[in-house]
């Protein structure tokens, strides 16, 4: 398995997501869909598809980062609920969504894929978001 140095973004999460806030393990992504406040992170690790193929350090790395995104989603957004998932069904590298839900949105109570088209967020709201969320991470270490 390779390492973080030789790390490459999958196409397709480089097409639909703004660079938050790179963190120890994780590159931290915001999902194009302002209908939700939506989180991806993807372990800087080359060819990893599965949380078992990361080393026991790693692993636990990794779900120290996936609590720091949900605190820092549940600060900026005051969500009703934080859903995580992992699928990898359509993009094999691993990446987990870290996803605020409210009781009033478009997909409450099911899973937000396969409810609508995205809401592509505006460029400078993506701005906006992606500091305050990257400044909320930075300081929940």
């Amino acid at each position: 398995m390779s390492d973080q140095h030789s790390f490459a973004l999958h196409a397709r999460l480089k097409a639909d997501t703004f660079e938050v806030i790179h963190l120890p393990l994780c590159r931290v992504l915001l999902m194009n869909d302002c209908s939700f406040p939506w989180l991806v992170l993807v372990p800087e690790r080359m060819g990893v598809t599965e949380i078992h193929e990361l080393n026991g350090i790693d692993r636990s790395a990794l779900i120290e980062e996936i609590s720091r995104a949900s605190e820092a989603v549940k600060k900026v957004y005051s969500p009703d609920k934080i859903n995580i998932g992992m699928l990898g069904n359509i993009v094999s590298q691993l990446h987990i969504h870290v996803i605020g839900r409210y009781r009033n949105d478009r997909a409450w109570p099911g899973p937000v894929w396969g409810t609508g088209p995205a809401q592509p967020y505006l460029a400078e709201e993506a701005a906006s978001a992606c500091e305050r969320l990257g400044r909320t991470l930075a300081l929940t270490a």
